[in-house]
């Protein structure tokens, strides 16, 4: 479990194709490494991945198949930006809103626009994910708790303050880049609910 705080940028070192579908990645970091341990939950650009192995300045995770074909981590090269996050502990505090890392899918971003110290971003998701976007929602965009503030069809709007653009990845990220979407985890389980 996240908030969607993020602690820091790291670095992708190394991207090494295991299989077809599958890749073994080395991040270097360093607030995350603090207290890391083999088998441990880090959040990387919003997705969930266990740590394998870590030296010093770094920490490797699996990614499988199924990760590479539902977030936009095959995208990546070596030396882009991830935001990362250690899992929440249970004695700490909660600044964000539960984040699971489970991506529910990706978005592309269709406008940046700066206005006064923020800057908005219209993100376009795919149709079946519309239904879990309400005004004043929570959503995870690469793994950064977000509120919906504008919803148009397929489209969200979300507004960065300048300390969200410096700190992580979205800052960087401009009209056409594809961002992985969490939905609200409370939204989702409702609607199963009324599914039933």
């Amino acid at each position: 479990m996240f908030t969607g705080i993020i602690e820091e940028k790291g670095t992708t070192k190394q991207i090494k194709q295991v299989s077809e579908k599958s890749i073994q990645m080395t991040i270097g970091s360093s607030r995350v490494l603090k207290d890391i341990q083999i088998g441990d939950s880090v959040s990387v650009n919003g997705i969930c991945l266990t740590v394998t192995n870590f030296t010093d300045t770094s920490f490797q995770v699996d990614i499988m198949p199924e990760t590479v074909k539902a977030t936009s981590l095959g995208l990546l090269v070596e030396g882009s930006h991830v935001n990362l996050e250690r899992s929440m502990p249970a004695n700490g505090r909660f600044g964000g809103h539960f984040v699971s890392g489970h991506v529910d899918g990706t978005g592309t971003i269709v406008r940046k626009e700066k206005q006064e110290n923020a800057i908005y971003y219209d993100v376009e998701i795919p149709e079946e994910l519309v239904i879990y976007f309400i005004m004043k929602g929570s959503v995870a965009v690469d793994g950064v708790s977000l509120t919906v503030f504008a919803i148009s069809g397929s489209t969200f709007t979300i507004s960065l303050i300048p300390h969200t653009v410096f700190e992580t990845v979205l800052g960087d990220k401009g009209e056409k880049d594809i961002v992985n979407i969490e939905c609200d985890m409370l939204a989702k389980h409702v609607k199963n609910i009324l599914s039933q």
